[in-house]
């Protein structure tokens, strides 16, 4: 985490994606920080099913980020995601949604992350996890999660710190025929804790412009739509923020409440509109 960004949390009214993302950026300081690095850039939306916006990440939000971080640097950028949904793959997502064509005219990378050789890594402190299989790219990229506001039947809510979970390899984490992070759902909320303690993101945009107010897949929007974009270095704060935007308590929440205080500090110390 950057500096003295534990606790902060910016927001800023939706007006355009590009009019938006340039406040977020700006204001949350993002563009000094990145400004002359070469390190990789993963942007890692939410395509867990191929389902249009709100379920999942609008491509418009990539695409204006993309073009805002190619006036900060000239380091490569790529767009990740491992898609969990049993009967295709993450480039039927890509294709679907946009994010295919958008990658050709921006000239950005777009990879499986399902598809990548992990490495194994260790942690004897983690209780769902001892060892955890991640990518590469994962780990040496400054990783930019997009998410969108979205409660969870299972997990409460699903934010930043959940999107996490586009990161693991099938062959690892999937049981059966089912859903390919179907592992995850045994003890869901030590499973993305633990996950996170390997591999949280550098930083989060979330996208709430309209929010699922029940659940990921399914049931009514937010409403009236909540108009807003969310950023920040702390992915404990944002989640904490998100799950208010919810209406839920993050306090009910078991993986943010136990990694508060380790990954980052919940209830945001200040929210700063930009």
């Amino acid at each position: 985490m950057m500096g003295n960004t534990q606790g902060i949390v910016y927001t800023t009214e939706f007006v355009t994606w590009s009019t938006s993302i340039d406040r977020i950026i700006t204001g949350a300081g993002l563009d000094s920080i990145l400004a002359g690095s070469t390190r990789p850039i993963l942007i890692k939306p939410n395509l867990v099913e191929a389902l249009a916006p709100p379920f999942t990440t609008p491509v418009a939000l990539v695409a204006a980020l993309v073009e805002r971080l190619r006036v900060v640097t000239d380091a490569p950028i790529i767009v990740g995601e491992g898609s969990g949904a049993a009967g295709y793959d993450t480039c039927h997502a890509f294709a679907e949604l946009g994010y295919t064509d958008m990658a050709r005219r921006y000239d950005v990378e777009l990879v499986d992350l399902n598809n990548e050789e992990p490495v194994r890594l260790e942690n004897a402190g983690c209780r769902r996890w001892p060892e955890m299989y991640l990518p590469p790219l994962a780990l040496d990229c400054f990783l930019i999660s997009v998410p969108v506001l979205k409660a969870h039947s299972l997990a409460g809510v699903t934010l930043t710190m959940k999107n996490m979970m586009g990161l693991v390899p099938p062959q690892h984490y999937r049981t059966g025929g089912s859903w390919k992070k179907s592992a995850f759902h045994h003890r869901i909320q030590d499973s993305v804790a633990d996950l996170n303690r390997y591999r949280t993101p550098d930083f989060t945009v979330l996208d709430a412009t309209v929010g699922m107010a029940e659940a990921h897949l399914w049931g009514p929007t937010c409403d009236p739509p909540v108009n807003r974009l969310a950023a920040g270095f702390d992915p404990v704060a944002m989640d904490a923020y998100g799950s208010g935007l919810l209406k839920r308590k993050w306090q009910e929440i078991g993986h943010i409440r136990s990694v508060n205080h380790e990954l980052g500090l919940a209830p945001p110390q200040r929210i700063v509109s930009v």
